[in-house]
């Protein structure tokens, strides 16, 4: 016998509400988990959960423990400890309010020199390269000094000082390649300001030399001969041995400004044309 219209339209309906109710089942199934326990249980399952990069899930316990339990020394544990989850996962603006509202309400805390260092990890790792605006690494300098002046007896100190040279150096690279962009567009008086601001601002980083190199060539450049001299020999007093110091006192010879023919480049500058331009200087 062959169907009705309504038996039909009975037999559509019915395979509809199966499909709703499979759905319904499904979404059951992938539901999120709402965490349970007790404040410590909760805190080993986060613990447990980063250990094995489970981050959400870390996350979520975490949140819970603070939520359910807001009074409770794991609370405050857990607090730091989303923190760390969030550096985990190179979320480094969330990192830094989530340390920044530990440190305000937990100033006496046994980890927060811990979370000092957490906080200018996380400026660190945001650092751009000398391609970019350096504001960052000016920040992450800040909170790494901070670490320094306040726990200096400390790991966390004794790592902040070596990412602090780091910082600086990053720094003088960016004035650096300025420098020698402006150079190159013959803007010698703005060059002179990069290239100066790293010979005094960063003494301890290793463009010093390139630096010096780079006025001696400036100062030539705009007919300034005695400039070049005096800056030649402040090279040579700090890096006698260099490349830098023989390129620019090879480029004193090619000027006139300096006598002798070019140093091979198996030999040393000579140190007595060295020592007349220091005693000239000073």
């Amino acid at each position: 016998m062959i169907p009705t219209r309504p038996g039909r339209s009975l037999a559509a309906a019915l395979i509809v509400a199966a499909s709703l109710l499979s759905a319904c089942s499904g979404s059951k199934s992938n539901a999120p988990t709402v965490p349970t326990g007790t404040a410590e249980e909760m805190y080993a399952n986060g613990v447990d959960a980063l250990n094995s990069r489970r981050f959400s899930t870390a996350d979520d316990q975490f949140n819970a423990v603070e939520a359910n339990y807001p009074y409770s020394s794991w609370a405050v544990s857990a607090q730091l400890m989303y923190g760390y989850s969030l550096y985990m996962q190179n979320k480094y603006t969330d990192a830094i309010g989530t340390l920044d509202r530990f440190i305000q309400l937990h100033p006496a805390h046994r980890d927060i020199a811990y979370a000092y260092y957490l906080r200018a990890l996380s400026y660190y790792e945001q650092i751009a390269d000398i391609q970019r605006d350096q504001k960052g690494t000016e920040m992450a300098m800040n909170a790494l000094r901070e670490v320094v002046n306040r726990f200096p007896d400390t790991s966390y100190a004794r790592d902040a000082k070596l990412k602090i040279d780091l910082c600086v150096d990053h720094l003088a690279g960016k004035e650096m390649e300025i420098g020698r962009y402006y150079q190159k567009q013959h803007l010698y008086e703005a060059a002179i300001g990069r290239f100066q601001r790293v010979v005094n601002d960063y003494q301890t980083t290793n463009h010093v030399a390139e630096a010096l190199t780079r006025l001696t060539e400036v100062y030539l450049a705009l007919g300034l001969p005695d400039q070049a001299r005096k800056t030649t020999a402040v090279l040579g007093y700090n890096y006698p041995g260099s490349d830098w110091y023989r390129d620019s006192y090879n480029q004193l010879v090619r000027n006139g400004i300096a006598t002798g023919s070019e140093i091979p480049e198996d030999e040393k500058p000579p140190q007595g044309f060295f020592s007349r331009m220091w005693n000239s200087v000073f």
